[in-house]
């Protein structure tokens, strides 16, 4: 008898997680909410199923369509997620259906920033103290606030959304002003002391509550400086062998954070602040999946090491064999911003290709995407890019390079412009075409 395919229920778009599935040969239903399938940026291989639903985080969505699809328990052996806002709900859901995955308790320990600070901190780590506030579009009761400054951040977002620094009540009132006029969607925010210093990131694989494997990384400037500055986001990991120190560092932390928060298997994603005067290390945030950005392909690039395919195998139940093989050149990814205004042409990912020490290069919006002033998370960006070096200075240099190589042939139509000014920018960007007034001769 031919023994059947494992069979995983994958909640959410994720590139690498669905290549891993059919490199391993796992029979997959992907369910995929109508926000990934109109973005159409990622696309679903031809060997999986697709589950198409409204909302993907919604329990009563995703059981309504396996109902209709005619699929239940016998049709799958896991739920598996890396999408942050579906934590929960792919764990209730594989609760009910009897099938292994993150349990929900501990993915709201995950999404719950006050109850994740909570569990560190009662486990002896340092992290900053917060507040809830229960209705960000309601603050006229605060009289004072709790920390100075303060960091106001939803309770459970991601990629620093709707974060920002208040200073003063009337910074809060300002910010929840704000709030009401955009209509955000997000109600329930934290006010969380400010901490300083570099902030780090360990993503990395957990089994059975051991740490199989994991790679430390810096943030070029803090998450919230470079949202405040309006500076492209940039990161780079560090060398187990060069600066092992900080791996020296960072496990042990790391290691009594996850047992906090009641990770055992998976694969996370963990923000830390590092005191460079002093050498301590504060917990910032942590979500039970891997970082985003370029982390995944830096990691590849760096360690040789593919964390999606490690987080299917240990939802099917499977121990990874990881073995780490390290490149000793500096790998670093960085955001390709925008300006503000209508796209209208940029270069492609093989003309960054084309450039010497670019290793890799996605371009994520289409012609026509509006660009806001200032970027609003770290997550608004034209796209990415991941450059090879020998040398911080080297790294920093060609991200300039490509940068401003970028910028030169990126095509924006400002917003703001009369007609006339709109026809002067046609001129500029196409000089040999004439759409000038003309006479009949």
């Amino acid at each position: 008898m031919t023994e059947r395919p494992p069979r995983l229920l994958i909640v959410g778009l994720d590139r690498y997680t669905l290549d891993a599935c059919v490199r391993l040969g796992v029979a997959a239903v992907v369910v995929c909410g109508a926000a990934g399938w109109d973005d159409g940026l990622m696309v679903i291989p031809p060997e999986l199923s697709v589950l198409r639903v409204d909302d993907q985080s919604s329990v009563e969505a995703v059981l309504m369509a396996l109902r209709r699809a005619g699929l239940g328990t016998d049709d799958f052996d896991a739920v598996h997620t890396s999408d942050e806002y579906s934590m929960v709900s792919a764990g209730i859901l594989a609760r009910h259906l009897g099938l292994p995955c993150l349990d929900p308790e501990v993915a709201v320990r995950f999404r719950d920033k006050s109850l994740q600070k909570a569990a560190v901190r009662d486990a002896g780590l340092p992290a900053a103290r917060c507040v809830v506030v229960e209705d960000v579009l309601s603050v006229s009761g605060i009289e004072e606030l709790p920390f100075e400054p303060a960091v106001l951040k939803p309770v459970a977002g991601a990629a620093t959304a709707l974060t920002s620094m208040v200073e003063s009540i009337d910074d809060l009132r300002a910010r929840s002003e704000e709030y009401g006029q955009k209509k955000v969607g997000q109600r329930t925010f934290v006010l969380e002391e400010y901490v300083a210093g570099d902030e780090w990131f360990v993503d990395g694989i957990v089994h059975g509550g051991e740490l199989l494997f994991y790679a430390v990384g810096a943030y070029g400037d803090p998450c919230l400086t470079a949202i405040r500055s309006g500076k492209p986001l940039w990161l780079r990991h560090f060398d187990p062998a060069e600066e092992s120190r900080v791996y020296e560092k960072a496990r042990d932390f790391v290691e009594s954070a996850l047992e906090a928060l009641g990770l055992r298997d998976g694969s996370f994603h963990m923000e830390l602040f590092h005191d460079r005067s002093s050498g301590a290390l504060t917990f910032g945030e942590c979500a039970a999946r891997r970082g985003g950005g370029l982390i995944h392909e830096q990691i590849q690039a760096k360690f040789g090491v593919n964390i999606a395919e490690c987080a299917v195998q240990i939802a099917l139940g499977r121990r990874p064999e990881i073995e780490a093989k390290i490149r000793p050149e500096i790998f670093g990814g960085a955001y390709l911003p925008g300006r503000p205004g209508t796209l209208l042409d940029c270069p492609t990912p093989a003309d960054l290709l084309a450039l010497p020490y670019v290793e890799f290069a996605r371009i994520e919006h289409p012609v026509g995407t509006h660009f806001a002033a200032g970027p609003a998370t770290t997550s608004q960006r034209v796209g990415q890019f991941m450059v090879v070096a020998d040398s911080i200075e080297q790294l920093t240099e060609r991200f300039e390079d490509v940068r401003r190589w970028f910028d030169e042939r990126l095509r924006v139509l400002p917003d703001g412009l009369s007609t006339r000014g709109r026809r002067d920018f046609q001129r500029e960007w196409r000089p040999a075409a004439d759409f000038g007034d003309t006479l009949w001769r």
